[in-house]
Parts: structure tokens; sequence; C-alpha cells
């Protein structure tokens, strides 16, 4: 009984990558995938840069800083 589950066990672990690519595969599928995802995240920025012009979304401090630095100008006190 201990030798036959030992069996299955082995025949299921004989082949872990049933559909292998390789390295060039690899390296263009990523290369690709990165580039989708600048692209996203360009397009996002690009999107709320615009939403914020358009004041349609309240912005972080970073954003208030970048652009209306006159409100952390502290000579006036």
């Amino acid at each position: 009984m201990g030798a036959e589950g030992e069996e299955e066990k082995m025949e299921t672990t004989t082949n872990p990558n049933p559909n292998p690519i390789s390295e060039a595969q690899f390296l263009s599928w990523k290369l690709r995938k990165d580039a989708e995802a600048s692209e996203r995240k360009a397009e996002a920025a690009r999107k709320r840069s615009e939403d914020i012009a358009a004041g349609t979304v309240q912005m972080n401090g970073r954003e208030l800083f970048l652009h209306e630095p006159w409100v952390f100008d502290n000579t006036q006190y």
C-alpha cells in the first residue's frame, strides 16, 4: 500500500512544467508586460493631472505643493 502511493506521487511530479518556454519567449513576454504596465501608469497619471486641473478630484499634499506652492509660504506670518 505504501509503495503504490509513492509511485503515484512520482508519476505526478515527473513533468512539473508541461509547457516549457524558451528564455527568449519569456523575455519578450516580460518586455511586453512591462510596456503595458508603464503605459497604464502613464495614462492614469495623465488622467489624474487632467482631473486636478479641472478641480474634480482632491489633491494630496505633494500635488498641492507642486501646483500651488504659495500655500506653503510661511513668510507671510
